[in-house]
């Protein structure tokens, strides 16, 4: 996709979204139940789109909600549901409506103390806490399209394990909000007077029970010692409220430089397509956090529902994800004795070489999966996994005596530990990185995207090994054709071509009509496009196209 001509600039009044005309298309808007796009469909994490295109209205909530009611029955989960939602226009009427379905199924719902947002690791970190207890089984929802543009809704369920729901789960509520939908079966409420004033909905300290127990996963006593200076932009978002319990907490340096809450997100630089999108791993969406770096010795930024993080550093500016990724990973697995000496390290197959390369310099074995966080959540659980992380900027690891933290993308963790890093190294995760390059090599990374239509995407899911004939890529002899993830054998949805110096891996979204490339050389720029080339060929010729 090419770069839209006022990427990474403010925003103008026709960028803006006219929040109660999509309000009211999310009450007034019926879906129609036969056209594709407007049916329910989670994602690799969860269900999301815009009231005013008819694929995330009232009636897709109510039939969500429904069926995850029915979900519960099933599997026996009776003990409390911890609510959380995100500052996206649609969300705060998406909770009410949950909240009405969830009291007339007797369910029992925890909403935040104070009616603000919730982020997901907050939800996913209180999940853990309250079933460690040994109490009745409780799961969540987040209602939230994460980083997605202002005029998106979305809704996601995280089941007891406190981390996204597998597939088996999201299949079956998937078909049966579907079924709820088509058949339009009327589905019992209660008035959100009558179920916030029942004893179904209960207030529950988010903050609090998140914040005081941070000690328990990072050296927070290291980041107040160093005084550093830090920044912090909420980007609107949900983690607003806990930085201020942060700095306030643990007496930190810590200067949030945008505190405001606002539906529009007018506040933003525009994307690469010149869209607003609150992505914390784009340069372009972060402009304005960038634009402040030489104020502060580190500083970071998560999206609405703070699953995701970004990094600013002195020395490197925005940090690439990847980059991130790796030096995180070294720094952790050589400074958390407390963690099991077997557990390894976890990251998504479209993730940097880099942290292969860590990994074995660390000693630890590396589990290899596919796109999407919930292939982590049972090593999390078990110990199994010291740390599993995406190339999008979401990542989770084991508190300091290697229990899980959370099993859910947590990015306000790991923005502190970036703070962490800097206290105790002298230096911060863009020199860890550029350290670890002269002992590894400098990989360049790309990711395209490009837009594809239903049937596009499907074909991209149906690759195979027969498709790449070649037995060389870019010069250099393919090691590996892969369309099941080494770690655990799962299908990848795409395919990924390996050799020893680079790779690339092609996937269809699961959430955006579009298709990516991801695609690493250890040779430089123009080894990388070389392989960019090989595999916009071999996309072509899967998608039927010249």
């Amino acid at each position: 996709m090419s770069r839209h001509p006022r990427a990474g600039q403010g925003t103008l009044p026709q960028d803006l979204i006219a929040v109660d005309r999509l309000i009211d298309a999310y009450y007034e808007r019926r879906p129609d139940a036969a056209d594709p796009q407007q049916r329910v469909s989670f994602g690799t994490s969860g269900h999301r789109g815009s009231a005013q295109t008819g694929s995330f209205n009232e009636a897709h909530v109510v039939a969500i909600s429904e069926a995850i009611c029915r979900h519960r029955r099933v599997q026996g989960i009776r003990g409390q549901l911890f609510l959380g939602r995100d500052t996206h226009a649609l969300s705060e009427p998406a909770q009410r409506t949950v909240i009405e379905v969830l009291v007339a199924n007797e369910v029992s719902v925890l909403i935040d103390a104070q009616d603000g947002p919730t982020p997901t690791p907050a939800v996913s970190h209180a999940i853990l806490k309250h079933n460690a207890n040994g109490a009745a089984a409780a799961d969540g929802i987040v209602i939230t399209p994460s980083h997605n543009p202002p005029e998106d809704g979305g809704l996601k369920y995280n089941p007891p394990n406190g981390g996204p729901a597998d597939t088996e789960a999201t299949g079956w509520i998937e078909a049966e909000a579907n079924r709820l939908l088509k058949a339009s079966e009327r589905i019992e409420r209660v008035p959100l007077e009558r179920a916030l004033a029942s004893s179904f909905v209960q207030r529950f300290d988010f903050v609090s029970d998140y914040v005081d127990d941070l000690p328990l996963a990072l050296d927070m006593d290291a980041i107040r010692r160093a005084d550093l200076r830090l920044g912090v932009d909420p980007l609107g978002g949900a983690s607003l409220p806990y930085w201020r319990a942060i700095q306030q907490r643990f007496g930190l340096n810590l200067e949030i430089v945008n505190g405001r809450l606002d539906p529009t997100f007018s506040f933003m630089t525009l994307d690469h397509d010149g869209r607003i999108r609150m992505d914390c791993s784009s340069p372009d969406a972060m402009g304005g956090l960038v634009g402040l770096k030489d104020r502060f010795d580190v500083a970071f930024a998560n999206d609405p529902d703070a699953d995701r993080h970004g990094v600013v550093t002195n020395s490197a500016g925005l940090l690439n994800p990847n980059h991130y990724l790796s030096a995180a990973i070294d720094y952790l697995f050589r400074n958390r004795s407390g963690w099991p000496r077997s557990a390894a390290v976890g990251k998504t197959l479209v993730s940097s070489g880099m942290i292969d390369r860590v990994a074995k310099g660390l000693g630890r074995d590396l589990i290899e999966v596919p796109v999407g966080f919930k292939w982590f959540v049972q090593g999390l659980l078990q110990g199994s996994l010291g740390f599993g992380g995406e190339e999008s900027a979401g990542a989770s690891f084991l508190d300091l005596r290697g229990r899980a933290w959370s099993t859910d993308k947590d990015g306000i963790l790991l923005a502190l530990l970036a703070a962490e890093m800097t206290a105790r190294q002298r230096s911060d995760p863009g020199m860890s990185y550029s350290g670890l390059t002269q002992r590894f090599g400098a990989p360049v990374y790309r990711r395209l995207d490009a837009p594809a239509s239903a049937e596009q995407r499907d074909a991209l899911k149906r690759l195979s090994p027969d498709q790449v004939p070649a037995r060389e890529l870019a010069g250099e002899p393919v090691l590996q054709v892969l369309t099941r993830a080494p770690g655990n054998d799962a299908p990848i949805g795409g395919l990924k071509v390996v050799t020893e110096n680079g790779w690339f891996a092609a996937r269809p979204s699961g959430t955006e009509s579009i298709y990516k490339i991801y695609a690493e050389s250890f040779r430089g720029e123009e080894h990388l496009n070389e392989i960019i080339a090989e595999a916009q060929t071999v996309v072509s010729r899967a998608l039927g196209q010249p």
